[in-house]
């Protein structure tokens, strides 16, 4: 299985959502009573199991693991807390940012389910904010492909464009683009050889050096999830290339489920 979780999360409807996270919310709001708003987040966790689990929950689990496999390559997620299906992302920030929200889609998209809630204990009254999507497991392969300015300058390229084809063949769109980042890592030789430190330098000025994937000796790769302005993002990378000896920098962009891949050459 590609994906795979030892725990079965059914998808719950809106209503059955918020009949349990009424009941959980009346427990994190006691919880941080009693414990303040300065603990770091596992004492909540372990305060909510040891709440929850006597209170009537039929299922009570933290730290549940997700694990996003292809052939010898294996990254597991931990969802903080799962209470009667319903999925939970505990935080101890300031504030909730979009980056929070990413998190929590990426696990809903992993096990197929629609609704989560992110819970901050952080602030002294406590935040919480659910997110919904309407994104179904079969609109996640209802991949778009385009590859009309991508070049296969050597071989190692190649390997690497049919790489994250059957990666996204098998795990499907809308995931965190590090975990293809880190896939592609893999596969191109690990992380000891891949990841490299290259001089940076502007009219002959030394810049210090800068940390790159590569897949060759003189070419980089880069993962990214750009949904806008994906042109001004191109200048950027044209101008970080001018600053190495690379040749090359072949960028992939997940943009939800339109996937580019894109050559950039000196």
């Amino acid at each position: 299985m590609p994906i795979s979780c030892p725990l079965e999360i059914r998808p719950l409807t809106a209503e059955e959502f918020q009949s349990v996270d009424f009941r959980v919310m009346g427990h994190a709001f006691a919880c941080q009573n009693r414990l303040g708003c300065l603990c770091e987040e596992d004492a909540y966790q372990h305060d909510l199991l040891a709440r929850l689990s006597p209170d009537g929950f039929k299922s009570v689990n933290i730290e549940v693991p997700v694990t996003v496999s292809y052939q010898d390559f294996e990254k597991t997620y931990f969802i903080d807390l799962v209470a009667d299906n319903a999925v939970y992302e505990l935080k101890t920030v300031s504030g909730l940012n979009t980056k929070h929200q990413a998190q929590l889609l990426n696990y809903l998209f992993l096990l197929g389910v629609q609704r989560g809630k992110l819970l901050n204990f952080r602030p002294r009254k406590g935040a919480g904010r659910i997110h919904a999507t309407s994104l179904t497991t079969e609109e996640r392969y209802r991949l778009q492909i385009d590859t009309h300015r991508w070049r296969d300058l050597t071989r190692a390229c190649v390997l690497l464009r049919e790489t994250m084809d059957h990666l996204l063949r098998d795990w499907g769109a809308f995931l965190d683009f590090v975990l293809f980042q880190q896939a592609l890592t893999h596969f191109s030789g690990g992380e000891e050889r891949v990841v490299q430190r290259l001089p940076l330098e502007r009219d002959g000025i030394s810049l210090g050096t800068q940390r790159f994937h590569l897949h060759g000796p003189a070419t980089a790769f880069r993962v990214t999830s750009v949904t806008q302005d994906l042109t001004s993002m191109e200048v950027h990378f044209r101008r970080l290339l001018a600053l190495t000896q690379l040749q090359a920098i072949q960028w992939i962009n997940l943009n939800h489920a339109k996937i580019q891949f894109i050559t950039i050459q000196a």
